[in-house]
């Protein structure tokens, strides 16, 4: 159905939806003036059913609307008069939410001034009132330090330089808090933790710690495989942005051949920003100039390009973790017009549906050359039903659902969905994580005979099902470089709380808190769970994530951002180093990214084409006064390691190249060995570049680059190619294209780099 051309008065205005199978119909009752026209720039009309759905949110019963329930707490404050339990139970809750909204001091001032009747008249009252002072104190203490005098050290454990917090009164006060909790109940490890950190933030850990709760070395990386520590240089380029969770994408949006910089808000209250890499060390916020800036909304993020125009379009995912009915927000399809300025194509492409979610992937599952696009909505056990959505590309700017035919109509809480080949048969499978028990592996069965696509689950079949843990991030990768694709999946399922279960991990105490999954690939078209043996069954609670190769040894190294919105959740973000694809080391100290705040969408990147990757994470959590600044961390170079960078342009496969299979073979002290990657973004919660920024450790030469395209299924294979250098192919042309670029320095001078190829290059 053609969306109707109107011109809106949302004032009064009501939604009615007619449902007839998985079709949608929307019918626009509309109370006032409407006024038929056809308009060229569909955004605008995003644009206002945005901040109408915004407008409808303001209700005590959104989790993440503080000032609502401020408000709310406020009209109780009268009616509990005279009822000194019903005004302290009043009081409490207005002080969280006044937490919620960022008024740390009103927060914990409350707080103070109803603790002597917890303590006393209202004893049962008495734990959670001291645990709400204690994390009110402590998040006043890094709202007076960590924000509002930020810099790149700031909340970086372990905490020293000029991370030490110069205002100590709030840090205080949460000892002060902590201890007396610990002193009724030394088993409360979430508060161990948050005491440690406490002291930490003063400069007082570990020596001043009391040795009954001190936990010990948080300051030091006990693997063994250090790496040379990163450095946060976002403050120095106008990158720290303040923000909430959102979404990241690092691509080059309007090649020139450097990468930028694209990061979202999951508040409809919050804008999407463009950060352009002006080529001279610095950066360019063009949000408003781009037209980004009226887009509000999206806890996730991702590049595509629907339409095969080689301009890099975003998608973009709302609604995450809202209950019925603020969930229900549509997402986004903006389109890159290929002069710096985006507009919103939703509606017009068929993609125009209403439904809480932040799991998506672009591929091109029936293989003719253009990228289809699978989103994961979010089932809760009560409420709607929100199913899957698969559309496929009708190669004129318009997509048609097909979830129902091809299998794939799913009623589940999804919280990551990723693509890849998994049996090299190539057909683009789904592997979909899950907030629930349930997770699913969907084999793509092709188009079949009568011309439709279909999907089997094989979760079963595949040695999947058994994992029954609640589970968030994903992804598709070779871990260990043996050709087939594997799996990782992060868990998410807290019997107690995060700082609980990441303090007992640390004291060697069991818990039940989530852990890192791997399932490693039998060849068979089965996986088999070696995360015991990786070293990462440990606990970690991890939302924006993603993997790249960090110190350029051909093994892919990942970087966990963690947390949830809980304000106790204060635990670090996490890099894991990939020791040879058997193991993985925790370098999170070493490397100084271990930032304590919530980590959402991460991309791994070479920002100043030095040729080693750097980090960025947007950081900041669910409620307006959990923001904080985004981080963009340099990688300062861990070898002397070399390196291979690609870019792909597919000419009968996806403009991309999204799903090439790229192998790369090299000798390294006389040893032959190969690295395997497939063309994506990386993980299932932030976009790394699509380039590919490929490691060979100590090779003089590569011997051979193979690519098989998606789609197509050409290979071509390139021999003796000299390492260090960008070089561009393009599906069909034998002769690579020489890219130059500069190499950044963003804290000081630049440098041409020239970069070269050698006539040897022949493809076969």
């Amino acid at each position: 159905m053609t969306p109707l051309k109107t011109y809106l008065n949302f004032t009064n205005m009501k939604l009615f939806e007619l449902i007839s199978g998985r079709a949608k119909y929307w019918i626009l009752l509309v109370s006032g003036l409407m006024v038929f026209a056809c308009r060229s720039d569909k955004s605008e009309e995003m644009v206002k059913i945005l901040a109408k759905i915004h407008q409808e949110s303001f209700k005590r019963t959104n989790p993440f609307s503080p000032k609502a329930e401020i408000a709310f707490y406020d009209s109780m404050s009268t009616l509990a008069q005279g009822n000194p339990y019903k005004s302290f139970i009043t009081d409490f809750y207005k002080a969280n939410a006044y937490l919620k909204n960022g008024e740390e001091t009103k927060a914990v001032t409350l707080l103070e001034t109803i603790l002597p009747m917890a303590l006393t008249k209202f004893q049962g009252n008495a734990e959670r009132t001291l645990t709400s002072l204690g994390i009110a104190s402590l998040r006043l203490a890094e709202r007076q330090n960590c924000v509002n005098n930020h810099t790149a050290e700031s909340c970086v454990i372990p905490i020293i330089n000029t991370g030490i917090h110069k205002i100590k009164g709030g840090s205080r006060r949460a000892i002060e808090v902590y201890e007396t909790i610990l002193s009724r109940n030394p088993y409360d490890y979430e508060a161990q933790w948050l005491l440690n950190i406490a002291y930490m933030t003063i400069g007082e850990y570990p020596a001043k710690v009391p040795a009954q709760y001190l936990i010990p070395d948080l300051d030091k990386d006990k693997s063994g495989y250090n790496l040379n520590p990163f450095t946060d240089v976002a403050p120095g380029l106008n990158l720290n942005l303040k923000n909430k969770a959102g979404g990241t994408i690092l691509e080059d949006f309007d090649n020139d051949g450097y990468l930028d910089i694209v990061i979202s808000d999951l508040g409809l209250d919050g804008s999407m920003h463009y950060f352009k890499n002006n080529a001279n060390n610095t950066f360019s916020d063009v949000s408003e100039k781009s037209g980004l800036s009226r887009f509000k909304g999206g806890l996730n993020i991702m590049q595509t390009d629907y339409n095969n125009d080689g301009f890099i379009d975003i998608f973009v995912l709302r609604g995450a973790w809202m209950p019925d009915p603020f969930g229900k927000q549509p997402n986004s399809l903006l389109k890159n017009n290929g002069n710096g300025t985006f507009t919103d194509v939703t509606i017009d492409s068929g993609l125009y549906s209403l439904h809480p979610t932040q799991a998506g992937v672009w591929r091109d599952f029936n293989n003719d050359g253009w990228l289809d696009l699978f989103i994961g909505n979010e089932t809760a056990n009560m409420g709607e039903m929100h199913g899957c959505e698969l559309y496929i590309n009708n190669k004129n700017g318009t997509f048609t659902d097909i979830t129902i035919d091809a299998g794939c109509d799913l009623n589940l809480f999804i919280k990551g969905v990723t693509a890849g080949d998994y049996d090299n048969d190539g057909w683009q499978d789904i592997f979909i994580s899950t907030h629930q028990e349930t997770k699913v592996l969907l084999k793509n069965k092709g188009v079949q005979k009568n011309g439709k696509l279909k999907f089997e689950d094989v979760t079963q079949a595949s040695g999947l099902s058994e994992l029954r843990n609640f589970t968030f991030p994903t992804w598709f990768w070779d871990y260990d470089n043996d050709g087939w694709l594997d799996i990782f999946v992060c868990g998410y399922q807290a019997d107690h709380s995060m700082a609980y279960s990441v303090a007992t991990d640390a004291l060697g105490i069991p818990n039940r808190g989530s852990k890192m999954y791997l399932f490693k690939n039998n060849h068979d078209g089965t996986f088999r769970d070696v995360s015991v043996e990786a070293g990462i069954s440990h606990s970690i609670f991890a939302m924006g994530s993603n993997f790249g190769d960090i110190d350029n040894d051909g093994y892919p190294d990942m970087y966990l951002g963690t947390g949830n919105p809980d304000y106790q959740s204060l635990v670090p973000n996490k890099l894991f180093r990939n020791i040879g694809g058997k193991k993985f080391a925790d370098a999170t100290v070493s490397a100084r990214v271990g930032n304590l705040q919530k980590g959402h969408g991460v991309g791994i990147s070479d920002l100043d084409n030095d040729g080693d990757q750097d980090i960025f994470i947007e950081v900041g959590g669910a409620y307006p006064g959990d923001s904080y600044n985004n981080s963009l961390y340099l990688n300062p170079g861990q070898n002397n390691n070399r390196w291979i960078k690609l870019i792909l342009e597919g000419k009968i496969s996806n403009r991309l190249g999204i799903g090439a299979r790229i192998k790369v073979t090299f000798k390294e002290n006389g040893i032959s060995r190969s690295v395997y990657q497939d063309l994506s973004s990386g993980g299932s919660f932030g976009s790394s570049s699509l380039r590919r920024e490929i490691g060979i450790g100590e090779a003089n030469i590569i011997d051979e680059i193979s690519i098989i395209w998606p789609g197509s299924g050409t290979k071509q294979v390139f021999r003796n190619i000299k390492p260090n250098q960008l070089l561009k192919i393009t599906e069909g042309n034998n002769k690579p294209k020489e890219i130059s670029i500069k190499t950044l320095n963003f804290g000081g001078d630049n440098k041409n780099i020239p970069i070269c190829i050698t006539p040897a290059v022949k493809a076969i």
